[in-house]
């Protein structure tokens, strides 16, 4: 079952769309917050697998970050990292307030960019008892070296020098400049698996969604550069984690140095064969099934969760 919700973030009305079983529980259920790529809005991957996990008996709540999607907050598309982690704590806050949730048992799962923003907001939210990714993205790292790890230097430094002269821009009453995030077909295979790929989710009827961001206002590119995902990722054990990835994907190597980093227990979960975008939509079903064995060893019981 879905309904809609909404909650506050740092005062911006966020939008989610919470999804239970079909049948009534015997008590408050176990919930997961569930945080949607960058760009993404609830109604693609995020809520993917948020009905899937509702489906394991968990209620499950996908929803909007702030700027984005349905829910509030200007600039429109704006990529906030700080607020992007402060999102999935009012998320849990909000589950908090809920009567058929135990409060005790609240997991995160973060998907592309918010596996990145899930690991700072876990670090430093004792609330979450337990975290996972999949296809975890440090947008920092992403936009600083590139999905791959090999991006001329020289790309981020411009892309610096466009931040500023917008920021420049606006203050002189000027309209905010935007960054495109979507390019064409063409452009998309020259860029390899990945950049195609991306492109086929969001550009066509693979994945694409009517309220997805395809533009970053340019002031989203200073906030996106500074920051570092994983930099904290010690401090989450000893609640567990568990990251999922595809084997082929372009970025995969930053969920290797990620779970390097991490303390016990941890997991790192390969899915044979696949891409970064696959875990979006082609292969829902069997990492679902590893995230809900995750979450129901790990959110099983108060007596449990109550004792980390």
């Amino acid at each position: 079952m879905r309904t809609d919700v909404t909650f506050t973030s740092a005062g911006i009305t966020l939008a989610g769309h919470l999804y239970t079983p079909d049948t009534a529980a015997d008590g408050p259920l176990a919930a997961v917050v569930v945080g949607h790529p960058g760009s993404g809005v609830k109604e693609q991957t995020a809520g993917s697998y948020a009905q899937r996990l509702a489906e394991a008996g968990f209620a499950a709540l996908a929803f909007d970050a702030a700027h984005q999607g349905e829910s509030g907050g200007t600039p429109r598309g704006l990529e906030d990292p700080a607020q992007r982690v402060e999102d999935f704590k009012a998320a849990v806050s909000y589950l908090t307030t809920r009567t058929d949730v135990d409060s005790d048992r609240i997991g995160a799962l973060g998907i592309c960019a918010s596996g990145g923003y899930v690991i700072p907001a876990t670090a430093t939210d004792r609330r979450i008892r337990a975290v996972a990714t999949v296809s975890a993205v440090d947008l920092g790292l992403n936009f600083r070296v590139g999905p791959d790890g090999a991006q001329d230097p020289a790309v981020v430094q411009s892309l610096l020098d466009a931040a500023a002269a917008a920021r420049t821009a606006e203050a002189a009453g000027e309209p905010l400049a935007m960054m495109p995030l979507r390019t064409t077909q063409e452009e998309a295979r020259t860029g390899g698996r990945y950049a195609y790929e991306g492109w086929e989710y969001y550009s066509t009827d693979r994945g694409r969604h009517p309220r997805q961001t395809d533009d970053f206002p340019f002031p989203s590119i200073d906030k996106i550069v500074s920051f570092n995902a994983f930099h904290l990722i010690d401090l989450l054990a000893p609640r567990p984690l568990l990251m999922v990835a595809g084997n082929e994907a372009a970025t995969a190597w930053m969920s290797e140095e990620a779970i390097k980093k991490a303390n016990e227990p941890k997991q790192l979960h390969w899915i044979e064969g696949a891409s970064h975008i696959d875990l979006y939509d082609r292969h829902v079903p069997q990492v679902a099934a590893q995230l809900a064995s995750f979450f129901t060893e790990n959110l099983a019981a108060r007596e449990a969760a109550v004792t980390v």
